[in-house]
């Protein structure tokens, strides 16, 4: 099914083959004709499903149609929980609208606001926008709501996670109410669900599944090792099978950092991409990493949520996540557009709950592997695929 058949104009079609996209996904077919129609949407799409392309294509199309932004107004509003991801899906704006007369601007706290605001004066039409620095120059009077005819909420579910919820609720207060409302998140937690009840009206529903999300594209395993070796058994995967560019998830700022000096110790050149460092240097790592100059970047969970690398083939859970929703979001960073993926977790019995977590949610098994050199001193026991932690087990028996 080509794009055309979407309901998509030629110069957005032309751009999606410039760009070598022949064919929509699942989450493309089902959700661009319903945002065409006007329908509020909500959506559970994971990261590597080609979620923006879903909503960006539907409102370039929308827009083009209708009259050009005035000053210090906007007509179409996508709220994102990062600087990063601002980034990414305004570049996703750019490039898909190439042949249309639209403008677009990606706004976000942790640099000087004055361009941001001279950005605004003549009106944008898409803006890509943070909800604290929204609300900041909303506040200024730099910019109005009154003409927005579209908002999205992308995912959804980490800006709960990171205490959105009032800033959501403000902004939503403050825009009109018949504009179209589309909403996007991993999971449809009864947090998100929640949070529907006010953002989207009659919405169109659409889920794509765990198990579609996490595709047979992507090969997952585990390795089981004691905790204090996995430094020492990353870097010898790295040099016993010349990995190529790589992208390794680590659960804290600190470990980021040290890892990254454990590999540079070893002759492995890396770098560590972290909330903690300014906002200057991580779009430089990104784009570095983008560019192919980085070719092992160690990132926290909160610290990865822009990174949206093309052809990346491999993700390494250092550090297996928690909950286990974060391990979709991971490794649907490999494994795009049916390309072939891999997945690896370093597992030590510490973090056995969390596996039997993730692999419920999965539904199915992960596989096993042991490195020689690297095998556990005590070996990890048998996983429980309908694993339910002990508090849940208690109130469920209340």
């Amino acid at each position: 099914m080509p794009f055309s058949t979407l309901g998509l104009s030629q110069p957005i079609t032309d751009a999606l083959n410039q760009l070598g996209y022949t064919k929509p996904t699942s989450i493309q077919t089902k959700a661009i004709p319903e945002i065409l129609k006007g329908q509020d949407l909500l959506a559970a799409a994971q990261t590597g499903t080609g979620k923006t392309a879903s909503f960006v294509l539907p409102i370039l199309e929308k827009l083009s149609k209708g009259e050009t932004q005035r000053k210090k107004r906007i007509r179409a509003l996508i709220l994102t929980p990062t600087r990063e991801l601002a980034c990414q899906v305004e570049e996703k704006v750019r490039d898909y609208g190439q042949n249309l007369p639209l403008t677009s601007l990606a706004m976000y706290g942790g640099v000087d606001d004055k361009s941001q605001k001279q950005a605004l004066i003549e009106g944008v039409d898409i803006l890509v926008a943070t909800p604290g620095r929204l609300l900041d120059l909303y506040g200024q009077h730099a910019i109005h709501f009154d003409e927005v005819e579209m908002l999205v909420l992308d995912e959804a579910d980490r800006m709960l996670d990171m205490g959105f919820i009032e800033d959501i609720n403000k902004i939503l207060d403050r825009l009109p109410k018949d504009i179209q409302h589309l909403l996007f998140s991993a999971t449809l937690s009864n947090k998100v669900r929640d949070l529907a009840k006010t953002a989207v009206y009659d919405p169109y529903e659409i889920s794509i599944a765990a198990n579609q999300a996490s595709k047979k594209s992507i090969e997952q395993w585990l390795i089981s090792v004691d905790k204090d070796k996995k430094s020492a058994l990353l870097s010898h995967l790295i040099k016993e099978n010349d990995w190529d560019q790589t992208l390794i998830f680590i659960e804290t700022k600190h470990g980021a950092a040290k890892l990254a000096q454990q590999l540079e110790k070893r002759g492995i050149e890396a770098e560590a991409f972290h909330s903690g460092r300014s906002q200057a240097v991580r779009t430089q790592l990104l784009q570095d990493f983008k560019a192919g100059k980085i070719k092992y970047m160690i990132a926290t969970g909160v610290g990865a949520r822009g990174i949206d690398i093309e052809g990346l083939t491999r993700v390494i859970n250092y550090d297996l996540p928690f909950p286990a929703d974060e391990y979709v979001h991971r490794i649907g960073r490999t494994g795009r557009a049916d390309a072939r993926g891999e997945a690896i977790s370093f597992v030590s019995r510490d973090n056995f709950k969390n596996l039997c977590m993730i692999e419920s949610r999965l539904g199915h098994l992960l596989e096993r592997r042991e490195i020689e050199g690297f095998v556990p001193a005590k070996p990890l026991p048998i996983s429980i695929l309908n694993y339910v932690p002990m508090h849940k087990r208690i109130n469920k028996d209340a």
